[in-house]
């Protein structure tokens, strides 16, 4: 018998043509005319010109507001009078408390000068009230957009150091009372 040979057709060429053969289609496959992707440009843009300098900032035209006047007007009143009142009930209080200092809890000059101190604490909530309106015309104003108001900034101010003090007074005087 004679050992099979395949006809020569049929037989592989050189194993490095077949190699190159398919890296050729390969890389033909990755190859284009042109490249169609958009890549973005890489030139400078109009925004870039700009800058970074902070805007100059328009000025705000204060116009004046009778009616929120009128309100501050009250508001100052009524505060004005919250703090002298105020400031008549802490000199009792104090002088309630310097009598109670050597007394026994619950004695008549303790109880006086608790008493003392929850009208100080009432007057103290009176000027917290106030404050809270005069922040409400500021939140109103706020909400329509409207810069703020100076003359309301300022009575803000003055309400909140009346009831940081009135509230530092009271504690004081409580500090200094025999504890229950």
């Amino acid at each position: 018998m004679t050992p099979y040979r395949p006809a020569p057709s049929a037989r592989p060429a050189h194993p490095w043509r077949a190699c190159a053969l398919l890296i050729g289609l390969a890389l033909a496959g990755c190859a284009r005319d042109r490249d169609t992707t958009p890549y973005p440009s890489l030139a400078v843009r109009p925004v870039e010109k700009q800058g970074f300098a902070e805007p100059a900032a328009k000025p705000v035209v204060l116009r004046p507001d009778p009616a929120l006047d009128a309100q501050i007007a009250d508001l100052t009143r009524r505060l004005s009078a919250v703090e002298q009142e105020f400031a008549k009930a802490h000199d009792q209080a104090r002088a309630s408390a310097a009598k109670a200092r050597g007394a026994v809890v619950g004695s008549d000059a303790w109880l006086t000068a608790q008493t003392e101190l929850a009208t100080l604490d009432e007057i103290r909530a009176r000027t917290s009230s106030l404050l809270t309106e005069a922040d409400d015309r500021a939140i109103q104003r706020a909400a329509a957009l409207e810069p703020d108001y100076l003359s309301l900034d300022t009575l803000r101010e003055r309400a909140a150091t009346a009831v940081t003090s009135q509230a530092a007074q009271i504690k004081a005087i409580s500090d200094s009372l025999p504890a229950a």
